[in-house]
């Protein structure tokens, strides 16, 4: 048995089983007819959005193949993150996070209370981001924050900047197809995302001496509108089942990216579609890489169910929350390790 610092143990009840179920159902979807559109694309194109209207519903998560992204990006992308995270410890921290800037690199990162088994790097789509300067609500004052990029490794900007991109691309075909898979017309959700607050978060996870007595990342749920994750091939990610809430453990599919709807669109869909549990189990042999994209909108945006998914049967279900706000106060508590279980999306369920 492992000996590991007590921080990071995990409560008996929250541990990982010593055999996880394997899913091979979790939903593969094939996202060709909306790259290329076959004769019959109308028909192709129906089918698609009601594959994604079902995992969202019925998973809240997915993987998707033939999605357009080029290998050689994501195989650039994986290659530089295994070299960044090979860096000594001292380079690493020259670009660590601090409480004023909560991009670089980071080692001591928690959820809910507990640490998780694993180094990070989180970097902002848009550079400069703006963002409200403090969590309390009163506060007007915004400040802009700049990406930390280690200087004597410059493939790493050039990687993220290319993945970036093509994660875009993908991010947004997906948006529009959970729309139309909602009765939304194509592109309602993309007015949301002019000054978006979308960043991308390096994961590393090293082997772990006591991978049953702790977790890479603590159960939680995504706060945005949607995340892509690309993984290497070991398998980590667990997802809640929601017919039973078993732990399922996701299988990688080579060249997949893994999906899941956040907070936000469970709010815009007025709870049609819910933001669902996951975590990581670590192992004691092989090390572990993934790079999940966090879709977010503008600071300013105010999250509050889509007028269109309203009606008498179906009230608003949540009241309008501030999304900058939000994220700043959750940004506080977690820099000073406070708990903050009570910042959910629940906290504004009507």
């Amino acid at each position: 048995m492992g000996v590991i610092d007590p921080a990071f143990i995990q409560a008996p009840e929250h541990r990982p089983k010593h055999e996880s179920i394997a899913a091979e159902n979790i939903p593969l979807i094939d996202l060709s007819p909306a790259l290329n559109p076959p004769l019959d694309s109308d028909n192709s194109l129906s089918e698609l959005t009601a594959e994604i209207g079902s995992a969202c519903k019925n998973w809240g998560f997915f993987q998707v193949i033939n999605h357009g992204v080029p290998s050689k990006s994501r195989e650039k992308m994986e290659s530089v993150a295994r070299k960044f995270f090979a860096l000594p410890k001292e380079e690493k921290r020259k670009v660590m996070r601090d409480e004023v800037n909560p991009f670089g690199y980071y080692d001591s990162e928690h959820t809910k209370n507990v640490r998780d088994w694993k180094e990070i790097f989180d970097l902002a789509v848009e550079d400069p981001i703006v963002f409200p300067a403090s969590h309390e609500p009163d506060d007007t004052e915004l400040k802009a924050l700049s990406n930390k990029w280690p200087e004597n490794f410059p493939e790493l900007r050039e990687a993220c900047e290319e993945y970036t991109k093509e994660m875009e691309k993908l991010a947004f075909k997906l948006l529009d197809l959970i729309a139309l898979s909602l009765g939304l017309p194509k592109g309602r959700f993309n007015g949301f995302f002019k000054d978006q607050t979308t960043r991308i978060r390096l994961n590393y996870y090293p082997p772990c001496p006591a991978p049953h007595l702790t977790l890479g990342l603590g159960r939680h749920k995504d706060t945005g509108v949607l995340t892509v994750l690309g993984q290497d091939d070991v398998a980590g990610l667990e997802v809640k089942r929601k017919v039973d809430g078993e732990w399922i453990l996701v299988k990688p599919t080579p060249d997949a990216y893994i999906i899941n709807v956040g907070d936000i669109i469970q709010v815009w869909s007025n709870d049609e579609y819910e933001s669902v549990e996951h975590r990581v189990v670590v192992n004691s042999q092989k090390e572990r890489l993934s790079f999940p994209y966090f879709l977010y909108p503008s600071h300013y945006t105010w999250v509050e169910p889509l007028k269109e998914m309203i009606t008498e049967q179906n009230p608003a279900k949540f009241k309008a929350y501030n999304w900058g706000k939000f994220r700043a106060t959750r940004n506080h508590g977690n820099l000073r390790k406070l708990n903050v279980e009570n910042i959910q999306i629940s906290h504004f369920r009507i």
